[in-house]
């Protein structure tokens, strides 16, 4: 495996799906905007882990465990936040949970965690 290819094509992906939430946000797609939050966080992660282990990323998508595995140090914030936005990418996906996760996803609540994804994809392109 080399190391830096895989490492830039998890920024490159994440940075396209940095993309895709911002657009699905500024249209009011608010439960889809929310999982790809989830989304970029984990490519983020899954690259700094190649990057700190020189192993592939495991298959896994709890954000929780995967900063762990990046053994970078965070807050007990930024664990709760990575907690959080782990349970949208369950919530995105299948129909049994999707009407309640949606109907969760306010304008207000999408706007919260879009700004916390928005700061914390910022803290992790600087862990690079």
């Amino acid at each position: 495996m080399n190391t830096k290819i895989v490492v830039k094509f998890w920024k490159e992906e994440a940075a396209k799906t940095w993309k895709v939430a911002n657009n699905l946000h500024r249209l009011g797609h608010n439960s889809e905007c929310l999982f790809f939050c989830h989304l970029t966080l984990e490519k983020l992660l899954k690259g700094l882990i190649v990057q700190h282990t020189k192993h592939q990323a495991p298959y896994i998508h709890y954000l929780d465990a995967l900063i762990i595995m990046t053994e970078l140090p965070t807050t007990k914030e930024q664990m709760e936040q990575f907690k959080t936005i782990s349970t949208f990418n369950i919530a995105g996906r299948y129909d049994d949970i999707k009407l309640s996760f949606y109907k969760k996803c306010t304008k207000t609540y999408t706007k919260k965690y879009f700004d916390i994804t928005k700061n914390l994809q910022l803290w992790l392109n600087k862990q690079y």
